[in-house]
């Protein structure tokens, strides 16, 4: 079928205010016909209080995408999640859907329900993050009842993901998804969390030796968005991304 217009369409709401290596994925993964609508906020860094300070912008952010009439809403940056807690991420979420009556999402909770849909309730991770983050990130997961077995991480600040080069990303990614893996041979699922970390092409490759799904962000929230259109999906995803979006 010819597409002639956006049959769908993803509000994400981005940590930042640049937006680069999320559409550059998106739009390598998503199927033909889906629109990646952003906006931004300006976290300044992985901390309780840097969080709770975008959260005011978050709900004015929602209520923009809402006026573009999008689909679906999803809040990007799992370290947004992770510091604000899993309750309250809930709440953000439920009080910007009551308001605006669009499904809304954020880039963990739809790795959560990826991990469920594969059954995988212990996992392995490869971060680039410092202790406190992975921290804040095993207590949510361990609060949807995903036990992380343990991670390979390359600890790294916020500044440094804003301009990592694209290829030494993707080489970093293969290096710490397999060591996760050797350390962790039984976990069920890899996941990969960041949305600034050029990973997509590590997706494949990781599952191909692991035989495990490989999750990033943008794609398990590729995922979500395509789960919930239900009846409107025109195009489905290109299955050489891997498990998760061949299971979409």
């Amino acid at each position: 079928m010819s597409i002639v217009y956006p049959w769908y369409q993803l509000g994400y709401v981005i940590p930042h205010m640049q937006t680069d290596m999320d559409a550059y994925q998106f739009y390598n993964i998503a199927p033909p016909g889906v629109i990646l609508v952003t906006t931004g906020l300006n976290l300044q860094g992985h901390s309780v209080e840097a969080v709770e300070n975008e959260m005011p912008l978050f709900q004015q952010r929602v209520d923009l995408l809402a006026k573009k009439k999008v689909d679906r809403i999803a809040l990007s940056g799992v370290p947004v999640a992770s510091f604000l807690g899993r309750r309250k991420m809930l709440e953000q979420l439920a009080e910007a859907e009551a308001r605006c009556g669009i499904p809304c999402d954020t880039d963990l909770e739809a790795h959560i329900a990826v991990l469920k849909h594969f059954g995988a309730d212990k996992i392995a991770m490869a971060t680039r993050w410092n202790p406190p983050t992975l921290e804040r990130l095993t207590r949510y997961l361990g609060e949807a009842g995903i036990e992380v077995l343990g991670h390979s991480s390359r600890g790294t600040t916020l500044e440094q993901h804003k301009t990592a080069d694209p290829r030494a990303d993707h080489e970093m990614a293969l290096e710490l998804g397999r060591n996760a893996m050797k350390e962790h041979p039984q976990a069920k699922a890899l996941l990969l969390p960041g949305g600034l970390w050029h990973a997509m092409h590590a997706v494949p490759l990781l599952e191909a030796e692991f035989g495990i799904p490989v999750l990033i962000n943008i794609v398990s929230t590729t995922w979500a968005a395509l789960h919930s259109a239900g009846d409107k999906m025109v195009h489905r995803p290109d299955p050489k991304w891997g498990m998760v979006l061949a299971a979409a």
